[in-house]
């Protein structure tokens, strides 16, 4: 129900006359044409918080009872008091927004709380896990929240510092796909598209603020049904943007549409924001891949993944042996026993041994045998590259399928390179310009979507799934020479985004990082079913079933240790631009955080500090450690920041954060705005003082209440 239609009910309640009046005034003004995208503005959304302790000056909903299959009371009541009685906390509740407001008193078990979109919210972040395989590279993160309030969130971490966001929203088809005030919207309600425009227009419009508007790009993904609505939607959200459409083919076998065409395709909307510009790539996308010439050729020759440990194979463990300064291989070392430490051997004079190294320094081992590397150093199908920034020498290879190509004829050799490695005629093009309508198999999202999360999640089903190299073909477009892009998807679902910025940083040695939100939604189908069962939205056995635990977390911790959560090693091979092993998974890292909603007061008094220190690691870039505890001292330094709350140890502090390079943030705990001022003094120029928590509370004053 619209707002306007909520105040003319409650206007013909309080006057009949009156609300038939008002009514008949309303139709009239509905008659009248008004130029550009027209929707109800509804009633502001509201979230539940199933995980919150209810206290006193709550908005809270009762619970139906357990075990009952239908939606209970949808009534907001405000917690008045809250006493014991026979060792229960109950609630003695008034309700909201009636003129005669009900009173009842309810057992605290039976209540959750109510966050609307136009209150004010104080968030938080609860690490609950992670997964590291990504030595000093950023971490991705993926965010259990309900996503408008995560977007706000994301305001004090992130404003103007996202280079891309792509978001596959909801695509409204009638069917309980997606909620609006707690109800699954329906094909027959009758403001199932206003709905969704209100609903759509309160994301975008915080998702602006995080844009970098001098140079980033927003990608949504949508069906027909409204298509046409969100384009006039994004166009009046961002009047400035320079704004394209794409229609891509997903299926080549099509989806029935009650007799009319079959439909292949879908569309995305690509909103250019500054200067942002789609880059030249390998294929245009309009014409199928399949048969082009491989576009990549050179691999890395160190093992990852499953059985990749030196310990695994010991006899891939041996030394390529190079002249540094032109970095040719000049011999292929024997393989070294396990039992002796690679520092007791001793390469040739005027030779550097390097081995199969992680960025870590952990022992790993060559994808080849030493008679293979032998033929494969003389044919030049092994080469060195620079030393890197961890002291280490990447090399890479022509795996068995290229050396095929090669010596087929179907790849030509032009020469060879500075270190003696071939140069490949046919393994590069021309670089194009993808135009506007796509057709690529590797798009379609049977395969390479449903079939791919079944392969990395066995048995658990989540609903149509974006191809893994659909996205990852689009953000190509759009992060290829931003090796350190921040991506965001707020709709993230499975957490393919996640998974595409993955293989990019591999193809190319990128850092970039992904932030991925999801809400913990169990289906409509499954819900009737786990309610019979006596459960609610909260219990364990409950959000274990949701979107963010059973499939967002899984998959992208599976992706990047190449196992299922079985354990098992992921069986198949990944396709196209860059083909290898899905078992060998990604030298990445991601933290797991689930939403939380602090107290103004608990925050102002540092007492909300373990829950707000996700966030200050967030904004200075997600890399290292997260401080989490201050000390004795009342202040510590990681890897990028550092936080300073006793200021009697400024001096320790300063002297801390001067000595590490890598500190960009200092986050000062004072209300002294002088003592903040003398400590920012002292900083080092090349360090961002933030004022705690003024910065923090400021923001979120300034966001609330809208």
């Amino acid at each position: 129900m619209s707002r306007l239609t909520e105040l003319l009910r409650q206007a013909r309640k309080a006057d009949k006359q009156l609300g038939d009046d008002l009514e008949k005034e309303f139709a009239a003004l509905m008659k009248r044409r008004t130029f550009g995208l027209v929707f109800e503005q509804h009633q502001p959304e509201a979230v539940e918080l199933p995980g919150c302790d209810v206290r006193r000056g709550d908005k809270v909903r009762v619970l139906p009872p357990r075990g009952e299959v239908k939606q209970g009371d949808q009534r907001l009541w405000r917690v008045e008091q809250i006493e014991r009685v026979d060792g229960s906390r109950v609630a003695h509740l008034i309700e909201l927004d009636a003129e005669q407001p009900e009173t009842q008193v309810v057992i605290t078990d039976d209540l959750v709380v109510v966050a609307e979109f136009n209150d004010r919210i104080y968030p938080g972040l609860v690490e609950t896990g992670r997964v590291e395989r990504g030595g000093d590279k950023p971490f991705h993160t993926v965010i259990n929240a309900e996503n408008y309030h995560a977007l706000e969130m994301l305001t004090y971490t992130h404003r103007g510092k996202v280079d891309a966001i792509y978001i596959d929203p909801p695509y409204n088809t009638g069917a309980k796909d997606w909620k609006y005030n707690n109800n699954y919207v329906e094909g027959d309600d009758d403001y199932r598209h206003s709905k969704w425009l209100a609903f759509m227009e309160r994301r975008l419009e915080v998702a602006r603020d995080l844009l970098n508007p001098e140079d980033s790009v927003l990608i949504v993904t949508i069906d027909e049904k409204e298509y046409l609505r969100l384009g006039m939607l994004l166009d009046q959200t961002f009047p400035e943007a320079r704004i394209q459409m794409v229609t891509t083919v997903i299926s080549q076998r099509g989806v029935a549409r009650d007799g009319t065409l079959s439909r292949v395709d879908e569309y995305i909307y690509l909103v250019f924001l500054g200067s942002a510009r789609a880059s030249e790539v390998q294929t245009d996308l309009l014409g199928a891949v399949s048969a082009e010439k491989p576009r990549q050729m050179w691999f890395q020759f160190r093992r990852n993944g499953a059985g990749s440990l030196r310990s695994d194979s010991p006899n891939l463990f041996y030394p390529l042996l190079i002249e540094p300064r032109s970095r040719a291989i000049r011999q292929v070392g024997d393989p070294l026993p396990l039992s002796t430490p690679r520092d007791e051997y001793q390469a040739p004079e005027g030779l550097i041994a390097v081995w199969p190294l992680r960025e870590d320094g952990t022992e790993a081992r060559w994808r080849t045998g030493v008679d293979i590397a032998r033929r494969n150093v003389g044919r030049g199908y092994i080469r060195v590259g620079p030393l890197n920034k961890k002291g280490l020498w990447p090399v890479l290879f022509i795996n068995e399928g290229g050396v095929r190509a090669i010596e087929s004829g179907d790849i030509q050799v032009s020469g060879r390179g500075p270190s003696g490695e071939v140069v490949l005629a046919g393994a590069t093009r021309e670089r194009v310009l993808p135009k506007t309508v796509w057709n690529s198999p590797a798009h379609d999202a049977g395969w390479h979507g449903s079939r791919m999360l079944n392969d990395v999640l066995p048995k658990r089903r989540f609903p149509y799934p974006k191809s893994l190299y659909a996205v990852e073909d689009v953000l190509r477009l759009f992060v290829v020479n931003k090796p350190h892009a921040v991506v965001l998807d707020f709709f993230s679902g499975s957490g393919t985004t996640a998974h595409a910025v993955m293989r990019l940083n591999k193809q190319d040695g990128g850092r970039r990082q992904c932030i991925s939100v999801t809400n913990n939604e169990v289906s409509a189908e499954e819900q009737r079913g786990l309610r019979k069962r006596g459960l609610r939205p909260g219990d364990d056995d409950w959000e274990s079933q949701g979107i963010c635990d059973y499939i967002t977390k899984p998959r992208v911790t599976a992706a990047i240790t190449g196992r299922t959560p079985q354990g098992e090693p992921i069986k198949g091979d990944y396709k196209f631009t860059d083909e290898f092993p899905m078992s060998d998974g990604f030298e990445e890292s991601a933290a797991f955080f689930t939403l939380t909603y602090e107290a103004p007061l608990s925050v102002r008094h540092n007492r909300a500090f373990e829950r707000i220190a996700p966030m200050l690691w967030m904004k200075a870039g997600s890399q290292g450690r997260v401080i989490t505890d201050l000390g004795e001292d009342g202040w510590d330094v990681a890897e990028t920041y550092g936080v300073l709350e006793n200021l009697d140890q400024a001096g320790d502090f300063v002297a801390r954060v001067a000595e590490a390079e890598s500190v960009k943030m200092a986050f000062i705990v004072t209300d002294d705005d002088s003592a903040f001022q003398m400590v920012c003094r002292d900083l080092p120029s090349s360090v961002l003082p933030v004022r705690l928590y003024e910065s923090y509370l400021q923001n979120f004053q300034l966001r609330g209440g809208r």
